[in-house]
């Protein structure tokens, strides 16, 4: 089967794309509104981009009548954002985020999720997410159909024991985030394997 991307139509193009580039790691970013209201909301257009400096990358797609999503227009106002990790305990209060609510409702209150404040951003981390990294916009791309914003990591916040600090090693084992398949399908991320040959060299999931 071939597919001539200019003949297909943007709706076509995104439904091929988002269906076959899979799985997708999900950003659950939170961002505040001029009146002080926490915003939270997932992409699976997300993605590490470097170490140096150390990137993470966004994209949110434009609305059909001109509007901003909530999390785009926060991020072009101040330039913060925190990009959380979920995993599995907290996967269905992700995908409820991603629900459409009125400005000035937050939804971290909405589908019962905490908030604290960050150490360096205006915007609050998620207190259940194993993961939370406080970004500040570095450059931001636009296309005529989305906004795709870098974010410069300036704050690592990780679950306590997540993290081997004499080796700066993920403990992968206690690790499980969920990703995107496509629509509203998810996926764990328990079935793992190493390519390495099974011997003294084999590396472990507590190694990684």
């Amino acid at each position: 089967m071939d597919f001539d991307f200019s003949t297909l139509s943007e709706y076509q193009r995104y439904k091929l794309m988002a269906s076959l580039i899979v799985p997708r790691p999900i950003a659950l970013v939170t961002t505040v509104d001029e009146a002080g209201t926490v915003n939270a909301a997932p992409f699976s257009m997300f993605n590490m981009l470097g170490e140096e400096p150390p990137l993470v990358m966004i994209s949110i797609n434009k609305l059909k009548d001109g509007a901003l999503k909530h999390t785009a227009a926060n991020i072009l106002a101040s330039g913060d954002f925190v990009v959380h990790i979920a995993d599995e305990p907290m996967a269905l209060q992700m995908h409820r985020c991603g629900e459409s609510m009125p400005a000035g409702v937050s939804e971290l209150a909405a589908v019962g999720l905490t908030h604290a404040p960050s150490m360096a951003v205006r915007p609050p981390h998620i207190v259940e997410a194993p993961v939370a990294f406080e970004c500040r916009l570095h450059e931001t791309l636009e296309t005529d159909s989305r906004y795709i914003f870098l974010g410069r990591i300036v704050w690592l916040h990780a679950r306590d024991g997540l993290i081997d600090l004499e080796r700066h090693r993920v403990r992968l084992q206690e690790y499980f985030p969920v990703a995107r398949f496509g629509a509203s399908f998810y996926i764990r991320t328990r079935d793992r394997f190493s390519m390495e040959e099974e011997g003294s060299n084999s590396t472990r999931i507590d190694e990684i």
